[in-house]
């Protein structure tokens, strides 16, 4: 998907919505765990009812890779029903961080065969890590910035050389000299949304990827304050608040409320900001 056509569904939608289908099984309402394929048919129903508020949908491979080649079925069963839905942007949370051929891969992989849109992908290999994942029209990196985790403060926030930067900013430094804003994204993390604000300072134009809305403890409204841009800017992410929303009976309903509620929040920012009308 090109740049253009994710403006244009965000101004549709009046939404920076992405829903993270991190399904697990022993999560889902009974019904559907009753079924010969219960992970697939749990994340088309979510899909189903979710769709016309959600701008974006991200798998994270962990919970596929898990289940092996029945898991690897249910992610290809899921891209496909979501490319029959309608217009929007699918990303693969792969987090994959290798160089050369390796990378050539991956690349050929999710973008290829999977017909993903996105792939996450670590840095720390630098920029033979990075570069087999661009110029590829329609196709994006979502490059790891600042994460939401504990563990960031380990290595992300370290000054580099004379101190005048930190880990983080010299990455999207580079990363941003590599991929222009039609192929490249950052991964900004929602529970800092001061470091969020500093860090689109330093990419104006990018698209910020940004979980840890919701479960995580993010705060939405500080989110969209500090990194919407004019064409949005933004693929807010919710997970568990919208998979699990609900139990049994109530999960696929209490799911599309979900959704709904934060998209009318966002969609109330966007007025705000101008970014539609």
């Amino acid at each position: 998907m090109k740049r253009e056509d994710l403006i244009r569904i965000i101004k549709k939608k009046r939404s920076l919505l992405c829903v993270g289908l991190d399904t697990e099984l022993h999560l889902l309402p009974q019904q559907f765990r009753e079924l010969h394929d219960p992970i697939r048919a749990y994340n088309h129903a979510i899909v189903k009812a979710t769709h016309h508020v959600a701008v974006a949908y991200k798998l994270n491979l962990a919970f596929y890779e898990a289940n092996g080649a029945a898991g690897w079925r249910d992610l290809e069963s899921t891209v496909a029903y979501i490319r029959s839905v309608g217009s929007c942007f699918i990303i693969a949370d792969a987090k994959r961080g290798d160089i050369g051929n390796t990378a050539r891969k991956y690349a050929e992989a999710f973008f290829d065969h999977l017909d993903f849109d996105a792939v996450t992908v670590a840095p720390y290999m630098g920029e033979d890590s990075i570069t087999p994942f661009l110029d590829r029209p329609g196709k994006w990196a979502i490059v790891l910035a600042i994460t939401s985790n504990e563990g960031a403060l380990d290595f992300q926030f370290l000054p580099v050389e004379d101190g005048s930067q930190r880990l983080f900013e010299r990455v999207m430094q580079r990363m941003a000299e590599l991929g222009d804003p039609d192929e490249l994204m950052f991964v900004v993390g929602a529970t800092r949304p001061e470091l969020l604000k500093q860090a689109r300072a330093m990419a104006p134009e990018h698209f910020f990827l940004v979980p840890g809305v919701g479960a995580q403890g993010g705060d939405l409204e500080g989110v969209l304050r500090a990194g919407m841009t004019k064409d949005g800017g933004l693929l807010v992410n919710s997970s568990r608040g919208i998979l699990y929303a609900g139990k049994e009976a109530e999960a696929i309903t209490k799911a599309r409320e979900a959704a709904e509620a934060l998209q009318r929040d966002m969609a109330r920012a966007m007025e705000a900001a101008g970014v539609v009308g």
